[in-house]
C-alpha cells in the first residue's frame, strides 16, 4: 500500500508541496519525519504555525513584522530614529539586523514597483514612508532596495516622493550583485555595500 493511499498522509503530502521550494520527494520525506515523531513535536509544529498566524502582525511605523506594536526596533530608545533603512521586504530586515552595523530604524515597502506584474506605487507603503519623513525628524533616508531593475526603479521614484523634503538620501553602494537578492548577500558584501553607501 503506498502513502498516496492513506488519505491524511496525501493530504498533508499535498500541504507540504504548496509551501515554495518543496516538491513531491521533499515533501514525502516531511510527511515521514512528522510521522516518525512523538505526537507533542507534531503538536508543538501544529501550533507554531497557528501562532505565526494568529500572533505576527505588521508594525504600525515601520511596517516590519512583529508581535507587540510598535515593534521592538521602533520602539528601542538606543536606536536612531532620525536615519531609516528602506528595505522592500520583512527578511530583508533580517539580513541587514544580521551586519551589526545598522543602529537606525527601518521602513518595509511591502514590494517594489513592478508594472509588469501590477504592482505600482500605491500597492506599497510609499505614503506612508513619506508622511514619516514629513513628520520627522529624519536626517537620512538610506534606499536599501534589491539591486535590480525593479529596486532601481523603486529608488528613483522614492527619490522623487521626497524630493521636496529636507532629508539626505543615500543608495547602498554596489558591493551588492546586480540582479541579487538582499536575502541571499553575505554578512561580508552587506557590510562593504553599508559602509561605501553613496548619496542616491
Amino acid at each position: 500500500m503506498s502513502s498516496e493511499s492513506i488519505e491524511s498522509l496525501a493530504r498533508l503530502k499535498a500541504e507540504f508541496q504548496k509551501l515554495p521550494g518543496i516538491g513531491p520527494r521533499t515533501a514525502e520525506r516531511l510527511v515521514f519525519h512528522v510521522l516518525r515523531e512523538p505526537r507533542e513535536a507534531a503538536a508543538a509544529l501544529a501550533q507554531a504555525l497557528l501562532d505565526v498566524k494568529d500572533k505576527v502582525i505588521h508594525c504600525r511605523v515601520c511596517y516590519n513584522l512583529t508581535e507587540t506594536d510598535p515593534c521592538r526596533i521602533c520602539s528601542d530608545p538606543r536606536r536612531d530614529q532620525e536615519e531609516i533603512w528602506v528595505v522592500e521586504q520583512p527578511r530583508d530586515v533580517l539580513a541587514m539586523e544580521s551586519t551589526g552595523l545598522i543602529h537606525g530604524a527601518y521602513h518595509v515597502l511591502m514590494g517594489h514597483i513592478a508594472p509588469a506584474e501590477g504592482i505600482g506605487p500605491e500597492h506599497l507603503t510609499l505614503e506612508a514612508l513619506r508622511d514619516r519623513v514629513r513628520r520627522g525628524p529624519v536626517r537620512e533616508v538610506v534606499l536599501a532596495l534589491n539591486p535590480t531593475l525593479e529596486g532601481d526603479g523603486t529608488a528613483l521614484h522614492v527619490q522623487s516622493l521626497l524630493a521636496d523634503l529636507a532629508v539626505k538620501i543615500t543608495r547602498l553602494a554596489r558591493g551588492l550583485a546586480v540582479g541579487g537578492q538582499l536575502e541571499f548577500a553575505t554578512a561580508g558584501m552587506l557590510e562593504a555595500a553599508i559602509r561605501g553607501r553613496t548619496p542616491a
